[in-house]
């Protein structure tokens, strides 16, 4: 599945893993409009194509790297980290 036109990404979902990112998008009802897999080098890139939203992302050994990237990149988006 790739992205439905016209929909807008109320929240996204991003695993991380070694070399890619398997990325998930949700509009506001929950219902997937994203989801794709994202290189290391695409992920800055393909989300200040996105609308501001919530992105979420696992808790690992790389995420505070990634999460702060993506916190200069994309100053209106609210990013969280979870931990478990």
């Amino acid at each position: 599945m790739s992205q439905t036109p016209n929909t807008a990404i109320a929240v996204i979902g991003i695993d991380i893993g070694k070399n890619s990112f398997h990325v998930v998008g949700h509009d506001a009802r929950g219902a997937i409009v994203l989801r794709q897999k994202w290189s290391r080098g695409q992920v800055e890139a393909r989300l200040a194509n996105i609308p501001p939203c919530l992105i979420g992302m696992e808790a690992c050994v790389g995420a505070p790297l990634c999460l702060s990237g993506i916190k200069l990149a994309h100053t209106d988006d609210e990013v969280r980290q979870e931990m478990a």
